[in-house]
């Protein structure tokens, strides 16, 4: 981008015009930027499943991001971890209830790790996978993806990773719902053991870790321990994968406030009235973490939204608060949309960019949003039965705190986006159920001019709004599933789900 304002001295321009573009790649919508994970590895295994009718055979690969090399009393880091699942439709519907269109699901698995002659097992527990539809034929796949604890290693040595039992928590998914609180699905199946299907496991990574500087052990935070020598230091740590240790709250945010707007919504067929009503008992309180990507057409860029590798917001939810429906025998045919209501608040974007290929320009970028609607339903019944979901909410940016090569520059208390601009995503079945299942979105907005930039009599306006205002910025969001902590067929605590187009490709 080259952006040309006439202000006072050449060096002053281009400093502007850098903080024009930090702007636009930390503000779209929220969270700060980070690179996508790289040096990713995949493994295939095969397990043995105990199914009703005997022992089943079960293909899962799962895809970790552990680094090459590590350093003793330095946590090793997996990133997020996928563990996708192809399950064969025959053994699928002896675990399921009969009619069973949409499964969504957890997967636990126990990590054994090995270092010269320490052990210690870390489980990574409910690995969340979105609503998936159930296939007429052939086998499905239930891709899970969530963070996992980190490892720290006493000692020099290589390190081994290696696969272990397998649990599989499987849940019906149901389109609709007629009262709050019904539209969390029906009650899971059993847990699903599966051993792997080579004795001793597979390994999935192996990492070599080398002698840090001659500091002393550092002090050991609580987590779970391996087996090995008598003192903490010795031991291989695996830190709880909990963001709050010792938080017991599965939705420590407050319920959302305000009132649903389902006017963005796809409307009926023409034809009698659709009956609107609130659901009585105001809808079912529950929370999720969504994450994704925004493009900036104008840098022709993307950035991360709600970095699942720092500390993610969580999104309040109030689902099924109103329900429009009408008859399938009315004029028009069938209609229904349940509107859940929610509260995106979320951190403020703190980024740091090098502009021009040398200037370092950081800025924080606040983020105003008004209440969100999620609205999700169907058209028609039988053979023309269609599925919808989507979600909108009013948003403003503004901008604080930059400085340029670290000297602030004052853009004022107000500089922010001269109006509220809509947001509007889509979602498709049946990777988008509903607001309980989850799952991806998209959509795109269009950010207004910008207003009250500047100090001193200097106007700013004009050069943010042509560094950042118009049409086509492309957003995708990856909602996780929702936590309902008062219905105990629900996943709690919220898992933090991939960066859309970051989930594991079939192998």
């Amino acid at each position: 981008m080259n952006v040309k304002t006439s202000v006072t001295g050449g060096r002053r321009s281009v400093r502007l015009a850098s903080v024009a573009t930090v702007v636009l790649l930390a503000g779209l919508l929220s969270g700060s930027g980070s690179a996508a994970e790289e040096g990713s590895s995949a493994v295939t295994l095969a397990y043995d499943c105990a199914l009703p009718g005997g022992t089943g055979r079960v293909t899962v690969r799962v895809t970790t991001a552990f680094p090459s090399s590590g350093t003793v009393g330095t946590p090793l880091e997996s990133g997020l971890v996928t563990v996708d699942v192809r399950l064969a439709r025959a053994d699928l519907e002896a675990l399921l209830p009969a009619g069973t269109e949409v499964v969504a699901s957890t997967a636990t698995l126990a990590v054994g790790i090995r270092q010269n002659d320490r052990s210690a097992e870390a489980r990574w527990l409910d690995l969340p996978a979105p609503g998936s539809a159930v296939p007429a034929e052939g086998e499905m796949g239930l891709v899970h993806t969530g963070p996992v604890p980190s490892v720290t290693l006493p000692a020099a040595g290589d390190a081994t990773f290696t696969a272990g039992r397998l649990t599989l928590g499987l849940r019906p998914v149901t389109d609709t719902a007629p009262e709050a609180g019904a539209e969390s699905g029906s009650a899971a199946a059993p847990p699903l053991g599966c051993e792997p299907a080579e004795h001793g496991g597979t390994p999935l990574a192996t990492v070599a870790v080398t002698a840090g500087p001659p500091d002393p052990w550092p002090s050991r935070t609580e987590g779970e321990e391996g087996v090995g020598g008598a003192g903490a230091g010795d031991r291989i740590a695996v830190e709880p994968r909990t963001a709050e240790a010792g938080s017991e709250e599965p939705c420590p945010v407050e319920p959302p406030t305000g009132t649903a707007d389902w006017s963005d919504a796809p409307k009926p067929p023409e034809g009698g009235p659709v009956m609107e009503v609130d659901i009585p008992g105001g809808g079912t309180f529950g929370c999720a973490y969504a994450v994704g990507m925004a493009t900036v057409y104008k840098l022709n860029g993307a950035m991360v939204i709600n970095d699942p590798a720092k500390k993610p917001g969580l999104i309040s939810v109030l689902a099924n608060v109103h329900r429009g429906q009408r008859a399938a025998n009315a004029p028009g045919g069938y209609y229904l949309r349940l509107d859940s209501l929610g509260n995106l608040k979320l951190p403020d974007a703190d980024s740091t960019f090098l502009t021009f290929g040398f200037q370092p320009v950081s800025a924080k970028v606040e983020f105003e949003n008004g209440p969100l609607t999620i609205s999700t339903g169907n058209i028609g019944t039988g053979s023309t039965k269609t599925y919808f979901a989507t979600a909108s909410f009013k948003q403003s940016l503004r901008l604080r705190d930059v400085k340029v090569n670290g000297t602030p520059l004052d853009v004022g208390p107000n500089c922010r986006t001269a109006a509220p601009f809509k947001v509007v995503l889509n979602g498709d079945f049946p990777k988008y159920v509903n607001v309980f299942g989850g799952g991806p979105m998209n959509g795109k907005v269009e950010i207004p001019p910008f207003s009250g930039c500047g100090t001193g009599g200097e106007d700013l306006d004009n050069l943010f709004t042509a560094a950042i205002s118009g049409p086509g910025n492309v957003v995708a969001m990856n909602q996780g599933m929702t936590c309902v902590p008062s219905d105990t067929s629900t996943f709690c605590p919220p898992t933090v789900p991939a960066l859309p187009g970051k989930e594991t490709p079939a192998g």
